[in-house]
């Protein structure tokens, strides 16, 4: 007869592949020390990718919450799974010095999000100028690189404008940080803007000629918020020279091709205070924030128009979904069941219902001046060239 006290319990590789597949990041990193095997397994290209295509379908997006002057401990919160916005059990404490050099600088600002890396610049002082360094990071693993900064612009002056992006061309297996600029002073209606990307896999900037747009940025003295990633394209709203009106401007990450988004009929009848693009529901959605003249408050709110983009690329398909009552918040995500979380700039989330009503609020620090906020999601992910920093 068989010695069953002696027998070691059996599970098939195929099997375990598949259990460790839908396992969270962080039991991941803790298993990589088991043994060589689940290490060479963990660590395996073909399996971080298959473990972030399962993350897209069965998992949500975090908001790492990071102050945007010294000390950094930052906060990364799971919206999904936290019963109100003060769950400890939902959100994690991140110090990301301990993976980068991040206390070393005056002031950061995030830049962009894309398949669980998040892209920053960071600001020192040097004499009378300021100087920035770019970084690339992972805060589920740690993973960070710093970035060459571009050559074809290192003579910008400080009048000069600049749209940034941050995206993944699949076609290739390659992260792309894009960048527009002008001249705000010394704009010229005929001259294009300078538009060029730097490639992760090449590890070098190229430049894009002959575009056939000319772009400002909508918001006077203010540098342009970061490049909306969605559908394989970065986008922006901007003001087109050549039409005459404000569009949203959209760079395909695979063709290296700017396109236009026209904006939807009644847009624009308000003033608007705050704007943005986001997903809201499943679709490219923007929000845009005005003062009320009576006509839903009497109080003279502030309201948010939210316009949802039911077809890509279609201009008919906008439609203004929500008109509801904001006070200083801005969306930045909507949960499963239709509720909207929102950020005031400093250091507070707040959740809204789909009729505008106020549910809770929570601030993460005390004693800042403001924080960085950006949606990602857990990833074993590293760069293509799998070099580490």
């Amino acid at each position: 007869m068989m010695d069953t006290k002696n027998t070691q319990p059996y599970l098939p590789h195929e099997l375990i592949i598949l259990i460790l597949l839908r396992l969270p990041v962080k039991s991941l990193l803790r298993f990589k020390s088991v043994c060589k095997l689940w290490f060479s397994l963990i660590s395996d290209t073909h399996f971080t990718n298959s473990h972030f295509q399962l993350s897209l379908e069965t998992h949500t997006r975090r908001i790492l919450l990071m102050p945007t002057s010294p000390p950094r401990e930052s906060r990364s919160i799971d919206f999904e799974a936290a019963s109100s916005l003060d769950d400890d059990s939902a959100s994690a404490s991140l110090n990301p010095n301990n993976f980068m050099p991040f206390e070393s600088y005056y002031r950061i600002e995030i830049i962009g999000s894309c398949r669980g890396f998040i892209l920053f610049h960071c600001y020192s002082e040097r004499g009378q100028d300021w100087i920035y360094d770019i970084y690339i990071w992972n805060p589920s693993t740690g993973f960070h690189k710093k970035l060459p900064l571009s050559p074809f612009t290192s003579n910008l002056g400080k009048d000069d404008k600049f749209f940034y992006g941050f995206g993944y061309d699949q076609s290739s297996d390659d992260y792309l940080l894009v960048t527009m600029s002008y001249n705000e002073v010394n704009y010229d209606p005929l001259m294009p803007q300078h538009l060029e990307f730097f490639s992760l896999r090449a590890n070098k900037w190229k430049e894009i000629d002959g575009t056939q747009f000319i772009y400002s940025y909508i918001k006077d003295n203010e540098q342009p918020a970061p490049g909306f990633l969605f559908n394989g394209a970065i986008h922006w709203f901007v003001y087109c020279q050549d039409l005459q009106k404000y569009v949203i401007v959209a760079f395909n990450l695979m063709e290296k091709k700017l396109f236009n988004i026209h904006l939807p009929d009644g847009f624009g009848r308000h003033e608007p205070e705050d704007f943005g693009l986001w997903v809201f529901g499943k679709f490219l959605s923007i929000w845009v924030q005005y003062f009320d003249d009576g006509e839903y408050d009497e109080n003279y709110n502030r309201i948010v128009e939210i316009w949802v983009m039911k077809e890509y690329k279609v201009d008919s398909s906008w439609t203004n979904t929500l008109v509801i009552p904001f006070d200083h918040y801005s969306p930045i995500c909507s949960t499963k069941t239709g509720d909207i979380i929102s950020a005031n700039g400093l250091t507070e989330l707040a959740k809204y219902n789909d009729q505008g009503r106020l549910l809770e609020h929570h601030s993460y620090f005390d004693d800042r001046d403001g924080c960085q906020v950006a949606l990602y999601l857990e990833s074993l992910l590293s760069l293509p060239d799998n070099e580490q920093a």
